[in-house]
């Protein structure tokens, strides 16, 4: 029979392994990014390791951009004595909500690295910033 422990010790040690397990799951299917702007273009940084060109499906959705693929990493090491092997697949999925003057026919996406940069272009930024008109004499 086990006794219980009044100090609270017991419980924590045998979940400790598993503390991070929801974090690092979470941060698999939801890769890193980085999103910055200035007044002509949008851009998003997502970091993507391991993952082909040919794996990744962007997409702009009821004015989202929207970047979900398949990860499937293996490696696989071998001497004379031993052996190893270690693959990880999964799904992932960002979105990230685009501002209304984005202009997401023109977007752009390139992955190096294991990066994938996205630029939205703004729409009319000289319009937004105004045209001077210069007054002349009659």
């Amino acid at each position: 029979m086990v006794e219980s422990n009044q100090s609270g010790r017991f419980w924590p040690n045998l979940y400790e392994p598993l503390r991070g397990l929801g974090t690092k799951l979470s941060e698999f299917l939801s890769p890193a990014s980085e999103a910055s702007s200035d007044d002509n273009v949008y851009r998003i940084s997502i970091e993507l390791p391991g993952v082909s060109e040919d794996d990744i499906d962007l997409r702009v959705t009821n004015d989202s951009l929207v970047v979900s693929g398949e990860k499937t990493e293996s490696r696989e090491d071998k001497g004379e004595t031993w052996y190893f092997s270690e693959r990880h697949y999964g799904a992932f999925r960002r979105s990230f909500r685009l501002p209304p003057d984005a202009d997401s026919e023109s977007a752009e996406a390139h992955a190096r690295d294991g990066v994938l940069e996205i630029t939205v272009p703004r729409k009319d930024t000289a319009a937004k910033r105004g045209i001077k008109i210069d007054v002349k004499s009659k």
